[in-house]
């Protein structure tokens, strides 16, 4: 792994959100190796900041999936994902994200339509503004993360099941997957395959949106697996 410089330390006075984005950071560029303990004073120290905080950032982190807390032995990083657990992720994703495709589609109005869009525009500027020729960390490509994610949360809501929603906004797989993968080229492709299904969704035909968003778990699984292979 290329060697990045490490994020630059914050202001004393600063909000939980700010802590938060700091230590995620760190994780999500592995500068605290997964598996590693998390030692919460060296961390404040290094933030310049106050405990506290940095143990409000690794309670958020433990719902994100991204740290572990052991009882009597406090918090680590949780592993990078390994094969089967890959596998079984797109297994989960392709059997509940097409199907909330459909059900979207059959209740859409402009509002989804516009704030689908609204996701593709604004991915496709972040896309434009990374750049081929420098090496990308977390805070290069975390907008591409949150869009991916707004975009898939945003249909699975719309679905009008709960349960689909709350349970693909748990699988939290856009961190665990760009932990590994946010530097490999993949948004052109993505945003184009996003656009399919929100033109599926707009033309109000269920089965081409299912359709739409199976093809792209597909081609997503085979991009990251390639990824994940190497």
């Amino acid at each position: 792994m290329k060697e990045r410089a490490r994020p630059a330390p914050l202001p004393r006075l600063i909000l939980t959100d700010s802590v938060y984005e700091a230590v995620k950071e760190l994780v999500m560029d592995q500068h605290i190796e997964p598996g590693a303990r998390v030692n919460i004073d060296q961390l404040a120290r290094e933030l310049r900041v106050s405990p506290t905080p940095v143990r409000e950032a690794l309670a958020r982190l433990e719902m994100d999936g991204l740290v572990i807390k052991e009882p009597l032995r406090g918090y680590s990083i949780a592993p990078i994902l390994d094969a089967a657990a890959f596998e079984q992720l797109y297994e989960v994703r392709g059997l509940i994200e097409p199907f909330a495709a459909r059900r979207a589609t059959e209740r859409a109005d402009h509002q989804l339509v516009k704030a689908l869009r609204r996701e593709i525009d604004a991915m496709r500027k972040t896309i434009d503004g990374l750049g081929p020729e420098k090496p990308l960390g977390y805070r290069d490509y975390r907008e591409f993360a949150w869009q991916d994610a707004r975009f898939h949360e945003a249909i699975a809501a719309a679905s009008g099941n709960e349960l689909l929603g709350e349970t693909l906004s748990r699988l939290r797989s856009h961190l665990h997957l760009y932990r590994l993968y946010y530097a490999t080229g993949i948004g052109p492709e993505t945003a184009a395959e996003h656009e399919a299904i929100v033109a599926a969704i707009a033309s109000h035909k269920p089965d081409d949106a299912a359709a739409a968003m199976a093809e792209h778990i597909r081609r997503s699984q085979g991009r990251q697996r390639r990824a994940f292979e190497r």
